[in-house]
C-alpha cells in the first residue's frame, strides 16, 4: 500500500471560514426555477407552489446564501417586472438563453423560498442594459424601511418589512461577447463604481461584488481586473471569479488535476487585488467571491438540439448535466481548494442548485434525487466550518498533459473549536491503489477517529438516476487507528474521504 502523511497543528491557521463559501446559485434558466424549486400542483408543493422535497435536499446541503436571479439572464432583466400582482407581470423574451420568462416567480416569492431554505439572497443587478439608477432603485425597494417611492411600492406589494438583502452583485461576466451590454474593463469599472456609490448611499451596510473576467482563459483576464479595480476599488468589497471544468477527452487523471489551475486562478486574482491596493495606498482589502463553479460539459450537445427544435419556450430543459462519480471527486477537490484559500475566498456559489448543472435533479410531477456532486458539498458544508488549517501534506505526485507535480492525495483540514473537532477532507486521485494516510495530531491533545465517511465507486462514469438514486452514495470508510496523537487511515483508490477526529 502506498503512503502519504499529514501534519496538523492548532496554530497552523489559514483563517476563519466564511460560511458563505458554501453558497449556491439559482438563475432564471432552464428548469432551475420552474419545475425545480417551484412547481404548483406537484404533490409535494406547498401553498406557494414550492416543492418541499427540493427544500429538504437544499436543507441537507446547508446553503447559507443563494445568488439570484442570474447569471447571463440578469444583463437584460428589469427587476420591476418581477414584483406586484402576478397577473400583471409581463412576459419577456430572455436573450441570454432564448426562452420566455413569465416572471411568475419574482423577488418576493424567491425571498420567501430562501427563508424556507434557511438561506439569504445574494442579488445581482443589471449593469448590462441598465445602469446605476436602476441598481439604486432596487436597493431602495428591497432594503429601505419606507416613506420613499420604491420602499412604499414594496409595502403596497405586501411586504412591510425590508428584505434586508446584504450581498449584491454588480452585473455578471461583463467582458463576455455573449453578454447583453458587454463592456470594456474601463467602461464597466466606471459604471460599477457609480452604481456602488449610489447603492451604498441608500444602504451603507451592504457588501458589493464587482464582476471579474468571465474566465481565466479569456484574453481579457488580468488586464480586466487591473483596469476595473483601478476605477471601483474604493467602493466594492469582492471580485467575482467563475470557473467550470469538463472531461470531454475522458482523461480522468488530467481531469482530476484541474484544481491546479483553480488554485493558480485564485492566487492570480488575489495578487491583482493587492497590487491595486498598493497602488492606491489603501488599507482596505478586497476579497474574492467565487460565485460560479462546477463541472459543466455533459449537456452541451443536448442543449444545441433543444434550441434547434425551437426557441422561446418557457423553462426549456437546458444545461441538465448528469454527473458521474469522477465529477464528484473533482467537486470535492474544488471545495478543498477553496478551504485552502479561505483567507481570501470568502464567498463561493456552486452553479447551480436544481436541474441546471446542479446537485439536485427533479422530474416534473415526479420525484427529486441527489446527483453525485451533492455529497462532497454536503459533507464540506456540514463539517467544514470554523477555521481552515494549513495542512502539511507529503504525498507522491504525478504528471499529466497539462500539469506537473499533481498531488496524488489532495487534502486539507478544518478545526471546529466549538465541537473540539478536526475534520480532514481528502481525495485519493490514484486510479488503482489504496493509500495509508499517516496523520500527526499531537497538537490537539488526545483524539479519536469518530467517523470515516467514504464516497467511492468502481466505475468512474457511474451516475445517480431517478430509478437508481443511491448508485453513488456515501458509506462508512475503512477507518484506521489512533495512538499517542498519531493516526493511520486507509484511503481507498479513487475516493472522497471525510475523517472526523474528536476529543478522546
Amino acid at each position: 500500500m502506498k503512503r502519504a502523511s499529514m501534519i496538523l497543528d492548532r496554530d497552523y491557521r489559514i483563517g476563519r471560514i466564511d460560511p458563505r463559501i458554501y453558497g449556491s446559485f439559482i438563475e432564471h434558466l432552464g428548469r432551475a426555477v420552474y419545475g425545480g424549486i417551484y412547481e404548483p400542483g406537484h404533490p409535494m408543493a406547498d401553498a406557494q407552489g414550492f416543492r418541499r422535497d427540493v427544500l429538504d435536499f437544499v436543507g441537507r446541503m446547508g446553503v447559507p446564501v443563494v445568488r439570484y436571479p442570474g447569471g447571463n439572464f440578469v444583463s437584460g432583466f428589469h427587476w420591476e417586472d418581477s414584483v406586484g400582482p402576478k397577473e400583471l407581470r409581463p412576459k419577456r423574451l430572455d436573450l441570454a438563453w432564448f426562452t420566455t420568462e413569465t416572471n411568475e416567480v419574482g423577488l418576493h416569492e424567491f425571498a420567501d423560498w430562501a427563508s424556507k431554505a434557511g438561506s439569504e439572497v445574494m442579488y445581482a443587478v443589471n449593469l448590462g442594459t441598465r445602469g446605476p439608477e436602476n441598481a439604486r432603485d432596487i436597493v431602495e425597494y428591497a432594503n429601505h424601511p419606507g416613506g420613499s417611492k420604491y420602499s412604499d411600492m414594496r409595502i403596497a406589494n405586501g411586504r412591510k418589512e425590508p428584505f434586508g438583502i446584504h450581498l449584491w452583485c454588480l452585473g455578471n461576466e461583463m467582458d463576455g461577447p455573449w453578454q447583453m451590454g458587454q463592456k470594456t474593463a474601463w467602461e464597466y469599472g466606471r459604471i460599477a463604481n457609480e452604481a456602488a456609490k449610489m447603492m451604498k448611499w441608500v444602504d451603507p451596510s451592504i457588501e458589493l461584488v464587482a464582476s471579474g473576467s468571465s474566465s481565466s482563459e479569456m484574453p481579457t483576464f488580468g488586464d480586466w481586473e487591473l483596469t476595473m479595480l483601478n476605477e471601483c476599488y474604493d467602493n466594492i468589497d469582492y471580485v467575482s471569479l467563475h470557473r467550470y471544468y469538463g472531461n470531454p477527452t475522458n482523461d480522468t487523471p488530467g481531469f482530476l488535476a484541474r484544481t491546479m489551475d483553480l488554485d493558480d486562478f485564485i492566487k492570480s486574482v488575489v495578487s491583482i487585488c493587492d497590487a491595486v491596493k498598493g497602488k492606491k495606498h489603501s488599507r482596505k482589502q478586497v476579497n474574492l467571491s467565487f460565485d460560479e463553479w462546477n463541472v459543466w460539459y455533459h449537456s452541451n450537445e443536448q442543449d444545441k438540439e433543444i434550441w434547434k427544435r425551437g426557441k422561446w419556450g418557457p423553462a426549456l430543459p437546458l444545461l441538465e448535466d448528469v454527473y458521474n462519480f469522477e465529477d464528484a471527486l473533482l467537486a470535492g477537490s474544488m471545495l478543498i481548494t477553496f478551504l485552502r484559500n479561505a483567507d481570501r475566498v470568502r464567498i463561493a456559489c456552486l452553479a447551480q442548485l436544481v436541474n441546471v448543472i446542479a446537485p439536485i435533479m427533479t422530474r416534473n410531477g415526479g420525484p427529486c434525487w441527489a446527483q453525485t456532486i451533492f455529497y462532497p458539498f454536503m459533507h464540506a458544508s456540514k463539517y467544514g466550518r470554523g477555521t481552515s488549517l494549513r495542512a502539511i501534506v507529503h504525498t507522491p505526485v504525478y504528471d499529466c498533459a497539462d500539469y506537473e507535480g499533481v498531488p496524488v492525495i489532495d487534502a486539507t483540514a478544518t478545526l471546529s473549536e466549538e465541537e473540539d473537532a478536526v475534520t480532514v477532507f481528502c481525495v485519493n486521485r490514484d486510479m488503482s491503489e489504496d493509500f495509508e494516510l499517516n496523520l500527526d495530531l499531537r497538537g490537539f491533545g488526545p483524539m479519536r477517529l469518530s467517523s470515516h465517511i467514504l464516497l467511492h465507486h468502481d466505475d468512474t462514469k457511474a451516475v445517480n438516476t431517478e430509478d437508481n438514486p443511491m448508485n453513488v452514495a456515501p458509506c462508512a470508510g475503512p477507518g484506521g487507528t489512533v495512538d499517542g496523537g498519531r493516526a493511520s487511515v486507509r484511503l481507498p483508490a479513487l475516493s472522497w474521504n471525510v475523517l472526523r477526529f474528536t476529543r478522546a
